[in-house]
């Protein structure tokens, strides 16, 4: 008869030096252990030097496939069977070989030291993990959101000029933001605290997009009746070479993977694939783009240099380009807020997804902003009053009336002030 492991009990301890030939050579590395028989918990603990040239990031692979990804975001993670780090799939930690996951994101010439330790730790140790993490705040109280899950049928509308876009044989224009983070990842707010402060900024839907793990979809559909929004399952697929959204319940599409094959992926399951900030500093898209994709146009970060014209430039070369935005909120003060910029798609229910891939969006840069959308054969611009509403190779018409009619052009179309700012835009 075997004697259980006791609590706590050292599975793995080791100390690695990484130089930057190892990250040539491969990102992603593995540090196995062996679990001689199931446990209740393991605790993964990584410390090294941070600096501003070294990044490590952490993962955990288990007998039965992918746990979970927390990136640099985290240092100490633990999995049972009851609860995990966010981040991690709870479950059972059961015998057989395990495996660290260790992203080697930033390596320094002289290379940096990692110590890893894996232990087997008790429910004391699990509650003190779990009290660590942010609660959700309570659901605002508010009369016009009592019956509505945000589920089961479209969140009401909000006010605001964009509001008043016209439906379109009974679909409606929905605003929201498809690129967001919680505690899930690299985000400050718990899924719950997030989708409180979508619907404080005023939008029907949000897509949840924690990197490298779905770990967060199961929180989504409880948030999403306690704050009567439309919370899109999604994912951030984060490589170096450059990071796409998978929009949809779709389960996960494992970076490691090659990247040409991630929007197949995503799209035989029923979902979308965008690509995101497409240019970035250090997380710019490297990747072919050989066929109509959705992508990030709009940023939040495009509010830095409003003039920067380069992003509706990248646009232009894939005219084809289904266009959305993201906010890629993190934590306040960081990032835009939700709805910074926000899209707004033509959807028949609550189908987020469908109306991306059918390529019924518009993006502007708020909520209340002016925005501009096809609708049939015209474009209607909302709230855009003394702008100029342009396309490629277009001349520019002033924008006369707080509702603007104008017969449609094949290819995109935007919302731009003398000095050429965009303000909205559309396919």
């Amino acid at each position: 008869m075997t004697s259980p492991l006791t609590s706590p009990s050292t599975l793995l301890r080791v100390t690695r030096h990484w130089r930057p030939d190892d990250r040539a050579e491969s990102q992603i590395r593995t540090v196995g252990f062996d679990v001689p028989r199931e446990v209740g918990a393991v605790e993964i603990q990584m410390t090294y030097a941070a600096g501003p040239g070294s990044v490590l990031d952490l993962g955990l692979e288990g007998p039965r496939g992918y746990v979970g990804w927390s990136g640099g975001a985290r240092s100490r993670v633990v999995v049972s069977q009851g609860w995990a780090t966010p981040g991690y799939v709870p479950q059972a930690v059961e015998a057989g070989t395990w495996c660290v996951l260790i992203g080697l994101h930033r390596v320094p010439a002289d290379g940096v030291t990692m110590e890893l330790t894996v232990q087997v730790v008790g429910d004391s140790v699990v509650a003190e993990h779990r009290r660590a993490e942010p609660a959700d705040p309570p659901a605002a109280s508010d009369p016009s959101a009592e019956g509505r899950s945000g589920v089961d049928r479209p969140a009401a509308r909000r006010a605001g000029p964009a509001s008043r876009l016209p439906d379109v044989d009974g679909m409606r224009w929905l605003a929201g933001d498809f690129h967001s983070h919680t505690v899930h990842s690299d985000g400050a707010l718990s899924v719950g605290g997030l989708a409180g402060l979508a619907v404080s900024r005023g939008l029907d839907f949000l897509a949840v997009t924690d990197h490298n793990t779905t770990s967060h979809h199961a929180h989504l559909p409880a948030a999403a009746a306690a704050y009567g929004i439309v919370l899109v399952p999604g994912q951030e697929v984060t490589r170096d070479v450059g990071h796409a959204n998978v929009i949809g319940d779709v389960g996960l599409v494992d970076f490691r993977s090659p990247p040409e094959t991630w929007a197949t992926q995503a799209e035989s399951r029923g979902g979308v694939l965008s690509i995101n900030h497409p240019l970035a500093a250090d997380c710019a898209w490297l990747l072919p783009v050989d066929r109509p994709a959705v992508a990030e146009v709009w940023h939040s970060s495009w509010a830095s240099v409003p003039t920067w014209g380069a992003p509706l430039a990248w646009w232009l070369l894939t005219p084809e380009t289904v266009p959305i935005g993201g906010s890629d909120f993190h934590q306040h003060g960081h990032d835009g807020l939700p709805g910074s910029p926000t899209t707004w798609v033509l959807a028949e229910g609550d189908d987020v997804v469908g109306a991306v891939r059918a390529g019924r969006t518009a993006v502007s840069g708020s909520v209340d902003g002016p925005v501009v959308a096809r609708v049939g054969d015209e474009f209607v611009a909302v709230g855009a009053e003394g702008l100029l509403l342009s396309g490629s190779g277009r001349g520019r018409s002033r924008v006369l009336g707080d509702r603007f009619r104008l017969p449609a052009w094949s290819g995109p179309c935007w919302l731009e002030d003398e000095d050429r700012v965009v303000h909205a835009l559309c396919g």
